[in-house]
């Protein structure tokens, strides 16, 4: 029980000990080490109970180890006493006349059977005997009262005695006199002491037709002395079955030597067994293990270069005024679909955290593409047959160029020996600056100009070429630039030409940008985030769980007091910010994305529940996306709605509008309205306001891109007060308090730049974004905005990628 002669608790007060003295000398060791030494220096009798605290999935504390290796300690002390204090007797060689033999009903062995007290059998006291000492086999009790003749009769589990001449108990239990495992059998000595007359033979207690007589015991696999007896107590607890003897065994007559009876065996082989798959091949976390890895230090010597190419720094003397910041490598693994490992990227980066605001950097804002300005971009595409290509910039913020004078220290491993003291001063941008961002598209921005190309006033991250008939659209995201127009000459011109300024890597036809998936078929082209929402699902564990044909039940109202809080929101959190990238794609989520995300602050169960049905609605719809159809005419129509008093916890209204280029949908929105209105009529015209805003930001943006349509765009209401009131000046007097949004409206009506059409509720695509609908009332209207399945089309789609794969 004791380790160095020190008890469990002493031991572990030692070690923890020795941990709070490492503390107070700022080298302090974690909960985890310090179990995993404690562990280490466990003796032999705890090796089972310290190999399943190694296996644990979650943390453990230090108070829950000592409690386990405590209770440990004392089931091992109670079973050593358990065994010392464990009856002995002896297989004697007579019994009492009251006594039969009876036979094993499975094997077939001779088992005592008589009058008995409680199930022990009287012996004549005071009788010598010779022992036999006979060591059995531990069975189940239970099991070995099946065996029996009466299976009602109480059996006293026995061990073997030690001793040459013993004095009898004055109770003889019931045992067995066979046996049949030799390998439990122990060598018997007989005692110089005779036995008296009044003692039965053990040949007594097996029947005359049993094969196996006495003398056999005296084959060299069980040598029997006859000067002494010497057998060590077996102890067996109140669980242990009755002793039997071993069946007796010929002796080993063939001449064949195996190995074994010369001591010559194999060496145990030892495998490294683990309930979790090998880990892969991990990404360093510090240039010290970094530099042990030639692949590594490959990818750090192809940065350094290119960092030295591009002229991003020059080495200047230190100085005790230089505000100087500092450096890290940062690494990652490039794995392709299969998981194999690609590319070995290693990244220098200055640490930003250390840079002083109005001094170091100024401005640091870096506009990006917007979601509805690419789907407006590919239904053009796809509606005029163009091509469109992706593209992707090397090292995009090593091209920016920066205002302000700063310092780096040296890269870690990479010191110039013949300055060791000086510092980087940086002439250009470099990853981890807050202004590099904004450097790179302003050197983009720059170039891009220069070729004639206009900056989008409704998308800052739009450039348009206009000369003639020929149009060419770039869409940039950081690094990630989408090209497409009507003259494949001119844009293959423009890439060639921008290539010599930046370093571009050139990806083919659009397939995915920005974790959607492009795939064109024979109807359009089908956006997809099929890989994405399988990610999620393994990530969340939901991979396999019961799927479920709508995100959010229509009976369910979801309110911040319902359910007990989480004790951690953190993956509550995470999981609904990725659904939320995923309703880019996918509108029919709007609505449950947005209820979901009102609840981010303070997360209950019930929440976590509704989170979980979403995920099993994913599992039914992995394959469903946004299906981009040829248009004939591109026209523009919106559909607009509200759900009156929709929150019931502030009794705020939910405004959503959908909107449609040809059948095409472009935009769409849910979200909570800012105050209470007191009619549904004024939750509906604020939801029109709302749209309208929208539309005319679309129409800007198509104008912009050479798009023009004689109608004007319309919008669908359901609400006929909200209709009317956009043309009526009559009811104008009763909406004083929302007369912004209802000027807002009639001007534009008055204008005709929209009109407002009333929509039977049946017919309000929207309504899908305002509520929780039922199953065939949510698919009507899910199929209506083109969010379609495209499982032939993903089908399709690897076999074509895995047939080029063999080609």
């Amino acid at each position: 029980m004791r380790r160095d002669g020190r008890s469990v608790s002493e031991y572990l007060q030692a070690l923890k000990s020795v941990a709070d003295e490492l503390g107070t000398i700022d080298r302090p060791l974690t909960d985890d080490d310090l179990i995993v030494y404690i562990l280490n220096g466990l003796g032999p009798q705890f090796r089972e109970i310290a190999a399943s605290l190694c296996t644990r999935d979650s943390s453990l504390s230090f108070d829950d180890l000592h409690d386990q290796l405590v209770a440990h300690e004392e089931s091992l002390r109670r079973e050593e006493l358990k065994a010392d204090s464990s009856p002995i007797t002896a297989h004697y060689a007579s019994i009492p006349k009251s006594m039969s033999p009876s036979q094993d009903r499975r094997m077939r062995e001779t088992l005592l059977r008589g009058k008995n007290t409680h199930g022990v059998y009287h012996i004549p006291g005071q009788v010598k005997a010779q022992p036999a000492a006979l060591v059995g086999e531990r069975v189940s009790l239970s099991n070995w009262h099946s065996r029996l003749a009466f299976h009602d009769m109480p059996m006293m589990p026995n061990s073997t005695s030690a001793g040459m001449s013993v004095e009898p108990p004055p109770l003889f239990p019931c045992v067995p006199t066979h046996s049949h495992r030799p390998s439990k059998f122990h060598n018997v000595q007989q005692s110089h002491e005779q036995p008296s007359a009044s003692i039965y033979p053990l040949s007594t207690l097996v029947p005359t037709s049993t094969p196996s007589p006495l003398p056999s015991l005296t084959s060299p696999s069980f040598p029997i002395e006859t000067n002494s007896v010497h057998q060590s107590p077996t102890p067996f607890d109140s669980h242990s079955s009755p002793l039997r003897s071993p069946p007796l065994q010929p002796p080993w007559t063939h001449p064949m030597v195996t190995r074994s009876q010369n001591n010559i065996f194999k060496p145990k082989t030892l495998f490294h067994a683990t309930k979790s798959p090998l880990s892969l091949p991990v990404e360093p976390t510090c240039v010290t293990q970094a530099l042990k890895d030639p692949n590594w230090r490959q990818a750090m010597s192809e940065e350094l270069s290119a960092l030295v190419h591009q002229g991003i720094w020059e080495l200047v003397p230190s100085h005790p005024s230089q505000h100087v910041l500092g450096s890290k490598w940062v690494f990652r693994l490039r794995r392709g679909k299969d998981g194999s490992i690609k590319h070995y990227k290693a990244r220098l980066v200055a640490k930003g955290i250390h840079q002083r605001p109005g001094s170091d950097y100024f401005n640091t804002f870096s506009p990006v593409i917007k979601p509805i300005t690419i789907r407006i971009v590919l239904s053009l595409v796809v509606s005029r047959g163009w091509s469109i290509q992706q593209l992707d910039v090397n090292n995009a913020f090593l091209h920016g160029h920066i205002d302000e004078v700063l310092y780096m220290q040296q890269l870690t491993g990479f010191v110039d020996h013949n300055f060791p003291s000086h510092v980087c001063r940086l002439r250009q941008s470099l990853y981890g600056l807050k202004q590099a961002p904004r450097a790179w598209f302003r050197a983009l921005k720059d170039f891009l100009l220069a070729q004639g190309f206009f900056h989008s006033k409704s998308d800052n991250s739009l450039f348009i070429y206009h000369k003639g008939s020929t149009w060419i659209y770039f869409l940039v995201y950081v690094d990630d630039i989408i090209v497409t127009g009507n003259d494949s000459a001119a844009i293959q011109s423009i890439v060639q030409v921008m290539s010599a300024t930046f370093s571009l890597k050139d990806l083919g036809p659009l397939s995915i940008f920005l974790g959607r998936e492009a795939l064109s078929t024979k109807d359009g082209l089908f956006l997809s985030q099929q890989r994405y929402i399988l990610d999620l699902l393994q990530k969340t564990s939901m991979g396999d769980a019961k799927p479920i044909s709508s995100p959010l039940a229509s009976t369910s109202v979801l309110q911040l007091s319902t359910g007990t809080p989480l004790f951690d929101g953190t993956t509550y959190r995470k999981i609904v910010g990725s659904l939320q990238y995923l309703s880019l794609t996918w509108p029919n989520l709007s609505f449950v994305v947005s209820c979901l995300s009102q609840f981010m602050h303070r997360p209950t169960d019930s929440h976590w529940q509704a989170v979980k049905r979403v995920l099993r609605y994913l599992r039914d719809s992995v394959s469903h996306g946004l299906l981009l159809q040829p248009q004939p005419t591109l026209s523009l129509h919106a559909f607009s709605d509200a759900n009156w008093a929709g929150d019931r916890d502030t009794y705020t209204s939910t405004t959503s509008y959908l909107i449609f280029l040809g059948s095409n949908p472009m935009s769409w929105r849910t979200a909570k309205q800012r105050a209470i209105a007191r009619s549904s009529t004024e939750a509906e015209y604020r939801a029109l306001a709302i749209a309208a805003s929208e539309v005319v930001w679309i129409q800007h943006l198509l104008s912009e891109l050479g798009v023009s349509s004689s109608v004007p765009p319309a919008i669908f209401c359901d609400n006929i007060g909200a209709t009317y009131l956009s043309s009526n000046p009559v009811f104008h007097s009763r909406m004083k308090h929302i007369a912004i949004d209802l000027h807002f409206v009639c001007e534009l009506v008055d204008q005709k730049v929209l009109h407002v059409s009333h929509i039977s509720s049946h017919d309000q695509l929207a309504d899908v974004l305002t509520k929780a609908l039922p199953s065939l009332r949510f698919h009507s209207l899910r199929s209506k905005i083109d969010v379609a399945d495209g499982t032939s089309v993903l089908r399709g789609h690897i076999k074509a990628t895995e047939s080029a794969i063999v080609k």
